[in-house]
């Protein structure tokens, strides 16, 4: 059976506290032990003894019996000067993870853009002279060469101003149009208040005499045949009588 001493948790949440104990290896950590050889107490200063205690004699009892101390406790018993503890190599030990250099470097960069000095803009370089001159040179041999656009061109701009002078005049047409009709507007209103003056100035026949001779009118052209046809047949009686 592997024997080994080690710490066995105990305490409460955020309050640990540590038994050093000889157990078998393939025990659970705070499971089943064989003996108890101190107490470790974290939340004691460094200075304060009852930080760690140990039994020295059951210790080495133990140790002669092939127990082996897990790394804490070989600190504690180095301390105690029971036993020398095994140095450990660990050459990557203390190097920060990918994340961590990944931010040094970022720091790092933002430091160096806020040293480096602004940058400053150049102004745009200045054609010499002799381009300039030769430019101009150039865009007067090209207006040489083209005369004849420009003639040809004339007739075309010229015709916008002969469409505004008949616009113009157009419009004045209307204007004299517009004036005539409101000068002879007055003369209508004139005449058609004439026409209602003299409309008004005759009398008025009321309208029941004038219905009278039309009724008595109707009444002797039906009593006319009647009074004839009368008379016939008066003529005929007497004609009949005599015979």
């Amino acid at each position: 059976m592997a024997l080994s001493i080690r710490l066995s948790r105990g305490g409460a949440k955020k309050r640990p506290y540590y038994r050093i104990v000889v157990a078998d290896s393939r025990a659970p950590r705070d499971g089943r032990y064989i003996e108890r050889l101190g107490t470790y107490n974290p939340l004691l200063p460094k200075d304060n003894e009852a930080r760690v205690t140990l039994k020295e004699e059951r210790i080495r009892h133990w140790l002669g019996h092939g127990a082996r101390p897990s790394v804490r406790v070989g600190r504690f018993l180095d301390a105690a000067g029971i036993l020398t503890a095994r140095k450990r190599h660990n050459p990557i030990k203390g190097e920060p993870g990918e994340k961590a250099k990944q931010r040094v470097i970022e720091k790092l960069e933002k430091e160096e853009a806020a040293k480096a000095p602004p940058v400053e803009e150049t102004p745009p370089e200045e054609t010499p002279v002799e381009e300039k001159v030769a430019e101009e040179a150039q865009v007067e041999e090209r207006s040489a060469e083209t005369p004849k656009k420009s003639t040809e061109t004339k007739p075309a701009e010229t015709a916008p101003e002969s469409q505004e002078a008949e616009a113009k005049e157009e419009a004045g047409e209307k204007a004299g149009e517009k004036a005539d009709e409101k000068a002879e507007a007055p003369q209508v209103n004139e005449d058609v208040n004439e026409t209602l003056l003299a409309a008004e100035a005759r009398p008025e026949v009321p309208e029941e005499k004038a219905e009278e001779p039309k009724a008595e009118e109707s009444k002797k052209a039906v009593a006319e045949p009647q009074e004839a046809e009368a008379k016939e047949a008066e003529a005929k009686e007497a004609e009949a009588k005599e015979a």
